[in-house]
């Protein structure tokens, strides 16, 4: 558990210093069991502009085992299902997947932002909109487009998020530290 714990300090650090571009992640509490992520749809895809918000969950085996990540913001994708699950092999555990001790919250966070840019037919979660991209592609295309800006490009979603982000993104200790740096200021006082 110890472990568990400092690693996910260190990458709530990394996260907060040299987050992956595109991607914004935060802890929703102290015991980092919970994060919130966003991902801004890339340039120059069907998710141009819009603000996808992911919840991530950390399981108490982590890095042995991979968080469990899913959409909350609806997207239309073949390798995310109606309640946000995402098929994605550094996701799952081998042999199935490639997920290792040596990925992180921040390669994850990558991986999900990539995949949403370069979809994978060949493995999908929704065969009808896999279909529809291998051979209706103009039709996966706008409706991708249609569902970005009726779920991800709300102005009350953007601003909710932005001013989420930014307040817990702030450089925040977390209050484990907040009772270490207690504690060696009161030794401080008292010598």
């Amino acid at each position: 558990m110890a472990v568990r714990l400092g690693r996910l300090k260190k990458e709530c650090q990394q996260l907060l210093e040299s987050p992956p571009v595109g991607v914004s992640c935060w802890p929703e509490a102290d015991d980092l069991t919970t994060f919130t992520a966003v991902i801004f749809g890339e340039e120059g895809t069907v998710y141009d502009g819009g603000v996808f918000k992911l919840e991530v969950e950390v399981p108490e085996k982590y890095p042995f085992q991979p968080p469990n990540v899913r959409f909350i913001t609806k997207i239309y994708h073949p390798n995310i299902d109606s309640v946000g699950r995402i098929c994605l092999d550094v996701l799952k555990l081998p042999p199935n997947g490639s997920w290792r001790p040596m990925h992180n919250l921040s390669s994850v966070l990558t991986s999900v932002r990539l995949l949403m840019a370069s979809p994978n037919p060949n493995d999908p979660l929704m065969t009808d909109i896999a279909e529809e991209y291998q051979f209706k592609k103009t039709q996966y295309e706008a409706t991708a487009r249609e569902w970005t800006l009726k779920f991800a490009k709300s102005e009350d979603q953007c601003e909710k998020l932005s001013r989420a982000g930014s307040s817990k993104s702030e450089k925040r200790p977390l209050e484990s530290e907040e009772k270490e740096e207690g504690k060696s200021l009161n030794k401080k006082t008292k010598s």
